[in-house]
């Protein structure tokens, strides 16, 4: 790495990365030949799509399967990937892989895209990220297959089971089911247990995080000697998918959900619950979600899935914290515990700084696109979300926004896919500022 480089933060660093990685996929998408049409797309709508897979959204202007060609979707499918695991896990994959060492500033690098807590065992746990991807990318495509080859012949029904499990488990949300309805996503699956089951364990496997997965294999599932994280990590998922399954079963059961039959409502409230956080595929229009329903999906995109994941939102550790802060303050008790271990004060406050970021991220665009957009606020506020959670789902009106309220959704998914904190850090420089022990004051708060 150059001098030059040395000197940039490791945030910055991936932050410029992630930018070289879109710049570098819209110039692909550009290309006469990624089009069905032949004629080059609008610049800007490649830097849109390109930003929207780097990013694992899936957010789209144009259907994938009916605008792009095999080379545009191939192109896209590699941003997603790359995005998925990280660049930097990629890149030193690659190096581990002919017997190349890395230097410390590489190795944290690798760290932060990683999600890993320490710097030991770097090289053991990027191996596993990218084999262990391949290996749940593979099966999953596997079991797709049964239900593809059958409808689409053996080579179209082996490309989409691929593409559609490797953007399940990078929690992308792109499909190609364009090929049966533009932008009908997996409504013509909704009542197919092989296909909606094989997606929602992809997307959780994904969305729990790489840094769990290590720890589950190497303790045979035996919980009890898990890291305080894998823990927190589990009984966050494992609640979010109970609660969310029976109150959206509740919420849309005469609502998106009125038209199917019992069997296939408690698959679908399954699958809505699972989606949000954060895969983008659809299996109703969400545009016909209930209010109920409607908040509901906004506040899991909002979640999100875990850290060190493919998944965007805020992260299930972030909430669980918070949560747990707030029943801590609230027994006045001046320690916040979970699984009989101790929090550290700093994590607690960070996790407030995410939310707080976050929140202001989507209030302000929310604000700014309701200016100049005829939509409702429900409908803007989904997209928002939706953009900065890098979920994918939409009420149907991305592709009719404005150009400013197109770049307010680029800056939005880019800051989710690198992560608010991070991108805020980015954005401001390291400063060295002297700590300073200072008198303290009082103010009344509440």
């Amino acid at each position: 790495m150059s001098k030059k480089l040395r000197t940039l933060s490791d945030t910055r660093i991936l932050v410029l990365g992630y930018f070289a990685v879109i710049i570098l996929g819209a110039i692909l998408l550009k290309l006469p030949f990624a089009t069905r049409s032949g004629e080059s797309t609008n610049f800007f709508d490649a830097i849109f799509t390109a930003t929207s897979a780097t990013c694992v959204t899936g957010l789209v202007v144009y259907d994938t399967f009916s605008h792009w060609t095999l080379f545009g979707q191939l192109v896209i499918l590699s941003m997603i990937q790359v995005g998925g695991i990280g660049f930097m896990t990629l890149f030193a994959y690659m190096n581990f892989s002919i017997g190349q060492k890395m230097g410390y500033h590489n190795s944290r690098l690798v760290m932060e895209s990683a999600g890993t807590m320490s710097l030991s065992g770097i090289s053991p746990l990027v191996k596993k990220i990218v084999n262990g991807t391949m290996i749940f990318e593979i099966i999953g495509a596997l079991f797709l297959s049964i239900r593809f080859i059958p409808r689409f012949g053996v080579l179209n029904g082996i490309y989409m089971a691929v593409f559609h499990a490797v953007s399940a488990f990078c929690n992308a949300g792109f499909d190609i089911m364009g090929r049966l309805q533009p932008n009908s996503s997996m409504a013509q699956y909704q009542d197919d247990p092989v296909v909606m089951i094989t997606l929602m364990m992809l997307i959780i496997i994904g969305g729990i995080g790489f840094y769990a997965w290590s720890d589950i294999i190497a303790n045979r599932f035996k919980f009890k000697k898990y890291q305080l994280h894998t823990k927190v990590v589990l009984a966050t998922t494992g609640i979010l998918l109970l609660s969310g399954t029976v109150l959206f079963f509740v919420f849309e059961y005469n609502y998106a959900f009125k038209d199917l039959s019992i069997g296939d409502k408690i698959l679908a409230s399954l699958f809505q619950s699972v989606t949000p956080r954060t895969a983008g595929f659809a299996a109703v229009d969400q545009s016909k979600l209930s209010e109920s329903g409607s908040i509901l999906t906004i506040i899991f995109m909002f979640i999100g899935g875990s850290p060190g994941s493919t998944a965007g939102g805020i992260k299930t550790t972030t909430v669980a914290v918070m949560v747990l802060s707030v029943i801590a303050y609230a027994q006045e008790d001046h320690d916040v515990t979970a699984f009989k271990r101790k929090i550290e004060d700093k994590m607690v406050r960070r996790s407030c700084a995410i939310i707080f970021i976050y929140f202001i991220f989507v209030l302000t665009a929310t604000l700014i696109i309701c200016m100049f957009e005829p939509y409702s606020v429900r409908d803007i506020l989904f997209e928002t979300v939706s953009a900065v959670g890098t979920v994918g789902l939409s009420m149907g009106i991305t592709a009719q926004l404005t150009v400013l309220s197109r770049i307010i959704l680029i800056v939005l998914m880019f800051a989710g896919r690198v992560g608010a904190l991070s991108f805020v850090l980015a954005l401001a420089g390291k400063q060295n500022v002297a700590h300073l022990e200072r008198p303290t004051g009082k103010i009344m708060i509440g």
